[in-house]
């Protein structure tokens, strides 16, 4: 079974159905005063409607307008669908509904879009509904006294930006570095193992992946406990910047009503920004000079603000996020990272390489790595290989000039452990078993803190303990009488050093 790309049939039987059964009598509005792309502009004449109320066209029931904001005597509304039978002065008229979508255990399994439409060609789901526009249970959060650490089986996300209950840890990449892969890895492995409840958001990603996914879940057995909600790259602005408030809504359900922990997944986040600022642009407000709406930040942090913990339950959110030109200074991206405990970095130059996952292990950071929430031991390994990276990453430009040789024995090994563990944080996927021939791999947690202990050792290097630095020091005692050589030797020696320190005081310089 396949997800569809569109629901047009079940779309127009579903809007008649609310149409008729709103329990009001339609109420004159105004009429259709201006058409600009999506945005309708709506005469007031009559009665005034509320903010995100849906709007009903006279003789077009299956056209649903949704009230945006009031201009003087006028609503400015969004055309949800981008139906094409809209024309000036046709009549409008209240609904006295909003954007609702179902609710509960008959979700469980089942895929719906933005405005709650089923996807998977399965019956609707009319009997429990919600409206997306108003959040629940944010006045609240639940004060946790104890964090509890939630295994992912992946080494390098284990070990750098632990997964804690109740936390948000954000996947950061440009196009084609595997954040949707290493998505689905996370999704299938933690999902499995806890049998927790999830709900995935895919947001103006590719309708192939989303197909992908669902049928990944459907043979692992997974997506009997999973609520998937799409608004893909096909869809309108308006349906693409609805579908995460969609998806957070039926995690604020299981969350307060049913006192559950839910797995929250976005792919991809930086999209439900994309799209607000193309429907700012639609309902013509201007743009600030990073290109984005004034309101498309405010509305991003309402949407975080959604997935929070409470006294009832957990929402522990992983979100992907799309860089644009593979620029982390993208306001969009310095907006939502800004929200994130933790924040994965996936790396072109990293994945040129064929790792995977292909995490920046530089500028992948995270909050929850103290000694509190992992323990004394991973905190100072996390230390230790966060150092030898950075001397990794500063002896690169030398030794590309220079030379391996010409370093000191200490710099040396730890350059040898840092490509080490570059390799050791490679690992092959479940999801991608079919594609690669490699059977997918998991690790503990200890299994990865003892594969970092023994590349790196127990205690730093020094001169004296370094194989190398032994060998070098035996060398000048095999010819303990040949005295003129080992003069010479040692003064060639000498200048050497003096010539490498003096390049490398240079370079820092």
């Amino acid at each position: 079974m396949s997800i569809k790309p569109h629901a047009k049939a079940h779309a127009k039987s579903s809007t008649k159905h609310s149409t008729k059964s709103s329990g009001f009598a339609n109420e004159h509005v105004g009429v259709i005063k201006a058409l600009h792309a999506l945005m309708v502009e709506v005469q007031i004449l009559d009665t005034r409607p509320e903010e995100k109320e849906l709007l009903t066209v006279d003789d077009f029931p299956e056209v649903f307008l949704e009230v945006s904001y009031f201009r003087g005597d006028a609503a400015v509304c969004v055309n949800l669908t981008n139906n094409q039978s809209l024309r000036c002065g046709q009549s409008v008229s209240r609904s006295h509904k909003k954007v609702s979508i179902p609710v509960g255990e008959k979700t469980m399994g089942r895929v719906f879009n933005a405005l709650g439409e089923p996807l998977d060609e399965a019956p609707a789901v009319t009997d429990n509904t919600r409206s997306i526009s108003e959040p629940t249970g944010t006045k609240s959060y639940r004060n946790s006294q104890k964090l509890e650490l939630l295994e992912t089986g992946l080494k390098v996300i284990d070990f750098l930006t632990p997964f804690v209950k109740g936390r948000k840890v954000g996947v950061i990449g440009g196009a084609g570095v595997g954040k949707t892969v290493l998505t689905m890895e996370m999704i299938h492995n933690v999902t499995r193992n806890k049998g927790s409840l999830s709900v995935y958001c895919g947001v103006g990603e590719r309708i192939r992946e989303g197909n992908e996914l669902y049928e990944t879940l459907k043979d692992t057995d997974v997506l009997k406990n999973t609520v998937m909600f799409f608004g893909q790259m096909d869809s309108t602005a308006a349906i693409r910047s609805m579908v995460a408030p969609a998806a957070a809504t039926a995690a604020e359900y299981f969350r307060d009503e049913e006192g559950r922990d839910i797995l929250f997944f976005v792919d991809n986040i930086y999209r439900h920004i994309q799209a607000l600022t193309e429907l700012s642009t639609n309902l013509g407000l201007i743009p600030s000079e990073g290109g984005y709406s004034p309101l498309v930040f405010s509305e991003l942090r309402r949407l975080q603000d959604r997935l929070s913990s409470t006294e009832h339950g957990t929402i522990t959110s992983v979100q992907a996020v799309y860089v644009p030109a593979d620029d982390l200074t993208d306001p969009a991206v310095q907006a939502i990272s800004q929200q994130l405990d933790s924040v994965l970095v996936l790396s072109r130059s990293i994945a040129e390489q064929g790792i995977r996952p292909a995490v920046d292990l530089l500028k992948t950071t995270s909050s929850l790595l103290t000694p509190q929430i992992v323990g004394q031991r991973h905190y100072e390994l996390a230390g230790r290989v966060q150092s030898i990276m950075q001397k990794y990453d500063s002896l690169k430009n030398i030794i590309a000039i220079v030379g391996e040789n010409e370093l000191s024995p200490v710099d040396r090994a730890d350059y040898q452990n840092a490509k080490k563990l570059i390799q050791y944080f490679n690992q092959d996927f479940s999801v991608a078993e079919k594609f690669s021939g490699r059977p997918g791999e998991y690790f503990t947690l200890e299994q990865t803190l003892d594969g970092i202990e023994a590349i790196i050792g127990a205690k730093a290097p020094t001169d004296s303990s370094s194989p190398t630095a032994t060998k070098a020091s035996e060398t000048p005692a095999a010819k303990p009488s040949d005295a003129t050589p080992e003069t010479v030797a040692d003064k060639t020696k000498e200048d050497k050093k003096e010539h490498k320190h003096g390049f490398l005081d240079a370079f820092h310089r």
